[in-house]
């Protein structure tokens, strides 16, 4: 990379952390708690059967950071894990099975979570009442009433949180950015987001006992207590509510947040839904293929097609962003920017000097290395997040209202101020959840 083309992108990367708050407007906090002279930044990785190892490589690819802890709650994969550590990173981090008592250890400055994602915004509320920074992958929370408590949450106690929204800190996709933002496709009005893979059946789950090597009353924590089945851990919790938030969250975040990147909106007008689960009978309890329609004010909308179970269409990427201007289209992923003409004319295509993962289950690339050095320039120089939480929740919330959406039938009214669905208890009952006693998270 050249070094006008390096020069650009700092200067686009300033800009764009600007714009990425979507015209929202947050107090600046005190920051009087910066690390000791050498800036030696210590983590704790929560959760590492896949999506913490790229973490792990990516604190490793940062200079100045250090993984001081592993923490899962699965002996088996805390084994695999260290011998990975060793081959990887070329050491094995202290171990730990209850994250509570990691939080304790006051070397330890950052915390990142990994973990299924009943546990992403009570975890992180209580990482940072420990005084941790913290980066929680997406979704941040299991429902809105989740988003609410940890915006509140940093805010309270002042420390960064990065939600895992790597896309965010793609070269390619801060050129965009700027590009649209200086009018290069004109007015943009719509942007098309969609996700498509081919998962298999998980089956119908047995009840079976607990392995001795998983302590699964942790693995629960704030979730209502369920038996132990043979096909929910250590993947396919994803597809189950009581823990899991369905493909919209698990993957549709990333491009649905990309999409409000580049049209510059918060929270939505009306949201709809429709589609169904389709495919196998088996567990699977969210749709398996999901189209969902946002408008916004100012007459722009997003939509985000999700197909979970039977490839979108055999030549069609996996993943990816269209953005839609008056002047033009822009195509994104997590790997390339392609600017077309009204006529779908190719005017210029950019690709990241380093290629990140699309479609498996750890996702890992230069995109994480970039994101999580991001994250550790905020914590050492204040300086602004790519996906600060309280921009990147909104991101989440328009997932919760997709799948509010979906359950109801409705097209659901919006306060943009709030997120909460206007005239429709229905949906509000899924605001929130059931905790189990003495696990709801508080701030």
């Amino acid at each position: 990379m050249g070094s006008n083309r390096r020069d650009f992108i700092k200067k686009a990367s300033a800009t764009t952390a600007a714009l990425s708050l979507g015209g929202l407007v947050f107090p600046r906090m005190g920051y009087g708690n910066f690390l000791g002279a050498n800036d030696h930044i210590n983590c704790a990785i929560i959760g590492v059967n896949s999506r913490g190892k790229a973490h792990a490589k990516a604190i490793h690819a940062n200079e100045n950071a250090t993984v001081l802890y592993t923490c899962d709650v699965d002996d088996i994969i805390i084994k695999e894990h260290n011998a990975w550590c060793q081959e990887n990173i070329g050491y094995i981090p202290k171990v730990e099975k209850d994250f509570r008592k990691m939080l304790e250890d006051k070397e330890v400055d950052a915390v990142f979570i990994a973990t299924p994602e009943h546990w992403h915004a009570p975890m992180a509320i209580m990482a940072l009442q420990a005084g941790k920074h913290v980066y929680v992958e997406k979704p941040c929370a299991h429902n809105p009433h989740e988003v609410e408590l940890l915006v509140a949450a940093q805010k309270k106690y002042g420390k960064k949180v990065q939600m895992g929204n790597q896309q965010r800190s793609a070269e390619t996709s801060i050129m965009a950015i700027d590009d649209i933002r200086n009018g290069i496709i004109g007015n943009v009005y719509k942007g098309e987001a969609y996700y498509s893979n081919n998962r298999g059946s998980i089956g119908i789950g047995k009840v079976i006992d607990v392995p001795g090597s998983l302590d699964w009353e942790l693995w629960q924590g704030p979730a209502p207590r369920k038996d132990y089945k043979d096909n929910i851990h250590p993947y396919n919790w994803h597809w189950f509510r009581n823990w899991g938030t369905g493909e919209i969250h698990n993957n549709g975040t990333h491009e649905i947040d990309i999409c409000r990147w580049a049209l510059g909106v918060n929270l939505p007008e009306t949201v709809t839904s429709v589609g169904g689960k389709y495919t196998f009978d088996d567990d699977w309890e969210y749709p398996d293929n999901q189209q969902v329609a946002f408008t916004f004010a100012n007459d722009k909308f997003i939509t985000w097609t999700g197909h979970s179970r039977g490839v979108l269409e055999p030549a069609r990427p996996g993943r990816g962003i269209t953005i839609y201007g008056s002047k033009g289209a822009i195509q994104l992923d997590r790997n390339f920017y392609k600017l077309f003409d009204l006529g779908g004319n190719l005017l210029k295509s950019e690709m990241e000097a380093s290629a990140s993962a699309t479609t498996n289950t750890r996702g890992e690339g230069q995109l994480d290395v970039n994101h999580v050095g991001n994250f550790f320039d905020a914590i050492r120089k204040d300086t602004s997040l790519q996906a600060d939480i309280n921009d990147a929740s909104i991101s989440t919330m328009l997932c919760h209202l997709g799948t509010m959406a979906q359950d109801t039938g409705d097209m659901l009214k919006i306060d943009t101020t709030t997120g909460k669905v206007l005239n429709n208890e229905k949906a509000m009952k899924s605001w929130s959840r059931t905790y189990q006693p003495g696990w709801e998270p508080a701030v």
